[in-house]
């Protein structure tokens, strides 16, 4: 399956979650308003009770509006116009609640609307209800007002509401649950469908860079297996100075490889002991001077650390540095300028390594020290390389407990900056 054919399909996909997502906080929101009505249907039906049983004891006929106002989704208020017993106004409440199966926890109190203040109030706990009432010392005050009204609140009324919807709750937790399978699931099929990508050019470029030195050799050893090429010992050392340099690049090739493969499983051994930083520099600025040919040598070294010596590995410090260059000078212009800087402070040594070359754009910035990751160049191979490279730096910075980072923009060079602590 192609990138475009398995992002449509990605697509539908997230669209037909997106659905069914939507469905379900649908019916989940109707179902919640269908509750929340049943239950304030209920509570209304048994406040009404409460309030006509009031007016009934104290003698007052019932009006034919309700009793009942609702102020909001968990509050009540029953008009009464006279006394109430807030010892029997609990008992009768709690009474109505268990007829009408209410199990929800409530607070209660009398309001006084001349004076406008609340002149009893209590929280009830259905579950403690009985054994509140039991203890109840002594005859709680008595009020002949006229403009009474007491007021319920039910505190928990939306959690007790959605406990009661264990079925829309158990469905909604298995729609979360496949949203996140389906998220990892998406994932891992495009991260396989990047890790097979990769694979892919990987193979390419082993294919391109094995393929010119080994052709370089058969064509060598085929001259080689002319009697006539040994009259002349100027093109036997020529030709056999050519294999032994392919063999070389060969070897260097497969060693690179196998250093990747050692860090992947954590087999480098790596031999720390106290060298000068400057020196590794030198000898990676060295090595790197058959890359710059034919091209016009221009490095700059800028030496400001005042203190140079580290405890590193020497070899891999050195390959780091040499990797870079070779990235500087790969990725450069036909006229490389290189300025390779150092500066110390307290804690540890900073190497900055500019170049101006083509440089890097910002969306393959974060991915230059991936394993196998190259900057697409098209079906070009103008550039040499695995991919390798910045993925040896990265982890062997990494071992000696350093960072490395990467500033660049297109066509304006980049610059590589590696801090390595005391």
């Amino acid at each position: 399956m192609n990138t475009r054919t398995l992002r449509v399909v990605a697509l539908l996909a997230i669209i037909s979650i997106l659905g069914i997502v939507t469905m379900q906080i649908f019916w989940f929101s109707k179902a919640f308003d269908m509750k929340e009505k049943e239950f304030s249907q209920t509570v209304n039906i048994a406040l009404q009770s409460v309030g006509e049983y009031i007016l009934a004891i104290n003698g007052q006929p019932v009006p034919l509006e309700s009793l009942v106002n609702q102020l909001s989704g968990n509050y009540y208020v029953v008009q009464i116009n006279g006394h109430v017993n807030p010892r029997s106004l609990q008992f009768l409440l709690t009474k109505e609640f268990q007829k009408k199966n209410i199990r929800e926890d409530f607070e209660f109190g009398v309001y006084n609307c001349e004076t406008k203040k609340m002149v009893y109030g209590n929280y009830v706990a259905l579950d403690s209800t009985t054994q509140n009432i039991e203890n109840t010392k002594g005859e709680l005050p008595v009020w002949r007002n006229d403009n009474f009204y007491f007021g319920v609140l039910f505190p928990k009324r939306d959690a007790t509401i959605i406990g009661q919807m264990k079925i829309w709750l158990f469905s909604s937790l298995v729609m979360l649950l496949v949203c996140i399978f389906f998220g990892f699931t998406l994932f891992f099929v495009f991260r396989q469908k990047q890790l097979s990508e990769i694979q892919k050019d990987f193979i390419n470029n082993i294919t391109h860079e094995f393929k010119t030195p080994l052709s370089t050799i058969v064509i060598s050893t085929e001259l080689l297996k002319n009697p006539n090429i040994y009259k002349s010992a100027e093109n036997v050392t020529k030709y056999t100075t050519i294999i032994q340099e392919e063999v070389t690049r060969l070897k260097s090739q497969v060693e690179s490889i196998l250093q990747i493969a050692a860090i992947d499983k954590e087999k480098i051994q790596l031999k720390f002991e106290t060298c000068d930083i400057h020196e590794c520099i030198r000898k990676a600025v060295e090595g790197s001077k058959v890359l710059l040919h034919p091209k016009t040598e221009q490095i700059n070294l800028y030496f400001e650390a005042q203190k140079f010596e580290l405890k590193i590995d020497s070899l891999h410090i050195t390959n780091v540095f040499y990797n870079l260059l070779e990235n500087a000078i790969k990725y450069s212009t036909d006229s490389p300028v290189i300025n390779i800087t150092t500066m110390s402070d307290k804690k540890g040594i900073t190497i900055k390594i500019q170049d101006n070359g083509i440089g890097i754009s910002p969306e393959h910035i974060k991915k230059i020290f991936d394993r196998f990751y190259r900057v697409p160049t098209g079906n070009l191979h103008n550039v040499k390389g695995f991919g390798l490279g910045l993925y040896y730096v990265k982890n062997i910075i990494e071992v000696h407990k350093g960072r490395v980072s990467v500033q660049s923009k297109s066509g304006e060079g980049t610059t590589f900056t590696v801090f390595l602590p005391f």
